[in-house]
């Protein structure tokens, strides 16, 4: 068995569980399977529903114990696969059943919630061309059961009918009351919604100018936590950096202090029953990684619980984020954290300035967060510098931030960028010389027009990145078939435009080496995108290098694969900026052979 989901080909929540059960969906298959909590050891878990076609996310088990709540893609039938809610039976079913369409008609759904008493259904819903982080709908239904069979009553939308909001993670305060995030006020924020008619507006728990709230790229996120006696813990994002904040029922509203957790890129989790005194939680602390902790009121830094592995190396071979402010085009400022070469037994030599890697995320609607990151330390304990960017259209800086890039993706990611690594270069901290740009995804895009149109970086790596607008726009899956809509231009009106952004043809204007990593299984960014480019890059002599690794879809998850391409990319590097890796850092498997 393998724990996972593809609905929307990034998965998420893929289980759930309550005192008696646990439900979860098989990657293999797309089955869902049910194990009672007290199986006896060595028990199979048993198919619930199913079918190769079909797959499952966002599980939820009803509070009543008569359902497991749930999104359904279907891919049966030609073109987009058809997006349902579906209520699945709390009893193994060896014919493996497709569940009772509950809800159906909007292009996505996600997050089905019932209430405590089972009463009603809350969910959020959108549809093309929006994604989740531009407009959202939040709806709620009465459960109703006819001839044992259950549906649902009439739906209410209690917020984004009319207006563009995103709002996401509905979770039950009580009965009558929802607790979600809306970025109606410009900033992801936690909002009450009542439930009870006639209908009432939302309000703001705790107003601020810093998200609580990030982009539903995939199931089960969490930006906040409901505790016994009305108390919420919430992840708070302010200028890239987060605080864990408490929210304790006050007179006029809440009074909100900040908790000692760290810095998490999701909110701690609960992983018990947290009473008055203290809060179990699961969070990624950036000298730490994760761990599960417990912390008191009287603590002031958490006690960790178990960490989920033994890091092999000591604080000093650790990197911390430093936050940096730099100037971007326009007069705003950019955001980005940087890290300096760490290493206990290594150092940069005295008379020599470190190379620098920059990091551009993917989506482009993600961020880049101080949450420990192996694939950071890797870099800096090797005398990397690392600069992770958030560039315009990243989150955690309110709406106005993200919609920088509408219609200008491959633009202003691409200047802020180059003016992260110009600032940091203008500082002495590392050698202007050596410095190379690396990203995935969305990211890879950045990297390849980075390198088309300015002259800061001497290299370029991009992973499963986009490479081709047009392709990408025709090509790629349902959950962003519109999304460059808003990035780039309604396709196919504004396909000039398209053309004009795509590194495909740029590729006479590089002259770098540029090293690309695929997987072989990516439906997000087809292979051919980066067979496509190399052909191109060649063609003007440019040096480069293609591997691609079978099995592997948008996203690396082997552990073969993820460190063979880490260590293809030493490798590259070391040839670019003339340097040999380490022994144990070389094999004849990870040698990079350049081709121009």
């Amino acid at each position: 068995m393998d724990v996972a989901t593809k609905v929307h080909e990034y998965g998420g929540k893929a289980y759930t569980l309550s005192d008696s059960s646990l439900v979860f969906s098989n990657h293999r298959d797309n089955g869902v399977y049910l194990l009672p909590v007290n199986a006896p050891s060595g028990k199979k878990p048993q198919l619930v529903a199913g079918g190769a076609a079909l797959r499952y996310a966002s599980l939820a088990i009803d509070p009543l114990n008569r359902a497991v709540f749930g999104v359904r893609e279907d891919h049966r039938a030609e073109g987009e696969p058809r997006s349902t809610l579906v209520a699945l039976p709390l009893s193994p079913d060896s014919r493996g059943g497709e569940g009772t369409v509950l809800v159906s008609g909007a292009d996505f759904y996600s997050t089905p919630v019932a209430a405590p008493d089972g009463s009603l259904l809350a969910w959020i819903e959108w549809d093309h061309p929006a994604m989740p982080w531009t407009s959202t709908r939040l709806c709620v239904a009465p459960i109703l059961y006819a001839d044992g069979r259950m549906e649902l009553g009439p739906k209410r939308v209690l917020a984004g009918l009319n207006i563009n909001e995103s709002v996401t993670e509905p979770q039950w305060a009580d009965p009558q009351t929802l607790i979600a995030v809306s970025d109606r006020s410009g900033w992801w924020n936690l909002c009450r919604f009542s439930v009870a008619l006639p209908a009432s507006e939302p309000e703001a728990l705790c107003p601020m100018e810093a998200e609580t709230g990030q982009p539903h790229w995939v199931f089960g996120q969490s930006s906040y936590t409901l505790l016994p006696h009305n108390r919420i813990l919430a992840l708070s994002v302010r200028e890239g950096q987060s605080q864990t904040l408490m929210l304790t029922p006050a007179k006029n509203g809440f009074s909100v202090r900040s908790v000692s957790l760290g810095q998490p890129d999701q909110c701690p989790l609960r992983l018990g029953g947290a009473g008055e005194q203290e809060i179990y939680a699961w969070l990624n602390q950036p000298a730490d990684g994760p761990a599960a902790v417990v912390i008191g009121r009287a603590d002031k830094t958490p006690r960790i619980l178990k960490a989920a592995a033994t890091l092999p190396f000591g604080s000093r071979d650790i990197a911390l984020p430093q936050p940096v402010r730099f100037p971007i085009p326009g007069g705003d400022k950019g955001y980005a954290f940087f890290y300096a070469p760490a290493n206990a037994h290594y150092t940069i030599p005295d008379n020599e300035l470190p190379p620098m890697i920059v990091t551009a995320h993917g989506g482009p609607t993600a961020r880049a967060s101080e949450a420990f990151l192996l694939k950071v330390q890797w870099w800096t304990s090797r005398g990397f510098a690392v600069l992770d960017v958030n560039y315009s259209g990243s989150t955690g800086f309110g709406r106005a931030y993200r919609e920088r890039l509408d219609g200008k993706w491959g633009v202003r990611d691409v200047a802020d960028c180059v003016a992260a690594a110009r600032y940091i270069a203008g500082t002495g901290k590392v050698d202007p010389k050596r410095i190379a740009i690396r990203g995935a995804s969305a990211g890879g895009l950045t990297v390849l027009v980075g390198l088309a149109t300015s002259d800061v970086f001497a290299a370029g790596v991009s992973l499963y990145g986009v490479t081709d607008l047009r392709a990408l726009a025709q090509e790629t899956h349902k959950f962003e078939a519109r999304y460059l809509d808003s990035l780039v231009g309604p396709w196919p009106d504004a396909e000039a435009v398209y053309r004009e952004r795509s590194p495909l043809f740029m590729a006479d204007r590089i002259r770098c080496p540029v090293l690309f990593l695929q997987g072989l299984d990516d439906r997000v960014v087809p292979p051919e995108q980066a067979r496509a480019m190399v052909l191109a890059l060649r063609e003007n002599a440019a040096p480069c290098a293609l591997y691609e690794f079978p099995g592997e879809g948008h996203g690396f998850r082997g552990e073969a694969t993820i460190g063979q391409a880490l260590l293809l990319e030493l490798d590259f590097y070391g040839q670019v900026f003339g340097f040999v890796p380490a022994e144990q850092d070389r094999t004849p498997a990870t040698h990079v052979h350049l081709e121009p």
